[in-house]
């Protein structure tokens, strides 16, 4: 069983600037089949930008999505855990904050995200949060 959060999270997470157009995002996550992306500024952190981000700020808005910008659309006041923290911290996080994604950072630069269907996997593969986390959806 994994201990840290660098045993399970995912590596090399997909960036974009902050002046990328949510238009941008959205095919992003659509080909790199991912719920999120994270907005870097100089290879450091500034933001988080969900798939629900992209409906709730700015399609529901009304706004042009080939003009808008993910810094318009994603969230800045991150919670955000290290490669060497203990796993257990990092669940206590997702949960005491009510997020899905948590941030991997060496310092102010991301090295990963750990999502809640990373930790699913992880305590309980055969459980049903588990089982739907590797789920492909149906397009």
């Amino acid at each position: 069983m994994a201990h840290h959060v660098r045993d399970i999270m995912t590596a090399a997470p997909v960036t974009v600037g902050p002046q990328t157009s949510v238009a941008q995002a959205a095919r992003l996550m659509r080909d790199h089949d991912l719920g999120a992306v994270l907005v870097t500024d100089d290879g450091r952190l500034r933001g988080l930008v969900t798939d629900r981000d992209l409906v709730v700020r700015s399609v529901a808005e009304g706004v042009d999505p080939e003009e808008t910008t993910v810094a318009r659309a994603c969230s800045e006041d991150l919670v955000t855990v290290r490669p060497d923290d203990e796993l257990d911290l990092a669940v206590r996080l997702m949960r005491e904050h009510a997020v899905r994604r948590v941030p991997v950072v060496d310092g102010e630069h991301p090295v990963g995200v750990l999502s809640l269907g990373d930790v699913a996997l992880e305590r309980g593969p055969e459980s049903a949060l588990g089982d739907i986390s590797v789920a492909r959806p149906n397009t």
